[in-house]
């Protein structure tokens, strides 16, 4: 089923327009495999959160260097929420060396070992969006572990591992509150398309009645809680 995903806003001024086309911009340039139309989708998807809950925080598990960061973080600019950026910046498994996503240029030549966080930093001073994104830089289960406030929008693309995947779910997902958003990424039905842990955590979240589509582009899956397990 695919659903469009429509603006939660009412124009806006035209220099409200030009930051977000610049931010898009930015967004579109930065290092990252999130295809545009399903960044305009993810960051539509958190501006209706957003604009729901007001004064609102943001989740996103996964940052690698800052493209989805910048259009979710131009979603919480625009409705006065915040988004903390959580990734350890090394690197899932299928970007190590040897790997599909290997970069070359994200190694750290002093360690040997991928760091993407003085990419992400640049991408969001870059996008004059320190005062909004917030990066947490650490383990995804340690930090959930002892987060606390209510989220009105979390997205995951974290290790697509089964364990880091299934970790990122269940650490996070609790903390969405009723009537708030999930988003996760690379879901693909067809496992000859991708990995299959996203796809889980999907039908995962749907078979527990906890929450309920609301939204798809590509291989971005939305979904809203509709009840507290």
């Amino acid at each position: 089923m695919d659903v469009t995903l429509t603006s939660a806003s009412d124009g806006g001024s035209a220099q409200a327009m030009t930051r977000l086309d610049n931010l898009f911009d930015l967004a579109r340039a930065t290092t990252g495999f999130m295809p545009d139309n399903e960044g305009e989708a993810l960051y539509l998807a958190a501006e209706r959160a957003g604009a729901t809950f007001g004064d609102s925080t943001f989740v996103e598990v996964g940052a690698w260097c800052g493209k989805s960061s910048v259009y979710i973080g131009a979603a919480a600019e625009k409705t006065g929420a915040v988004l903390f950026s959580l990734d350890h910046h090394h690197g899932s498994e299928e970007n190590q060396a040897g790997w599909e996503h290997h970069d070359t240029t994200l190694v750290d030549v002093g360690t040997g070992r991928i760091d993407t966080l003085p990419h992400w930093r640049r991408t969001i001073v870059g996008a004059d969006l320190e005062l909004t994104v917030i990066g947490l830089v650490g383990d995804s289960p340690t930090v959930s572990s002892r987060w606390s406030t209510p989220l009105a929008f979390c997205f995951i693309d974290g290790g697509h591992g089964e364990e880091p995947a299934w970790a990122d779910y269940r650490g996070w997902s609790p903390h969405v509150v009723m009537g708030g958003w999930v988003a996760i990424h690379d879901v693909f039905p067809d496992p000859a398309d991708g990995g299959r842990p996203p796809y889980d955590l999907w039908r995962g979240a749907l078979d527990s009645g906890e929450f309920v589509e609301d939204g798809e582009c590509g291989s971005l899956r939305v979904l809203k809680r509709v009840r507290n397990g």
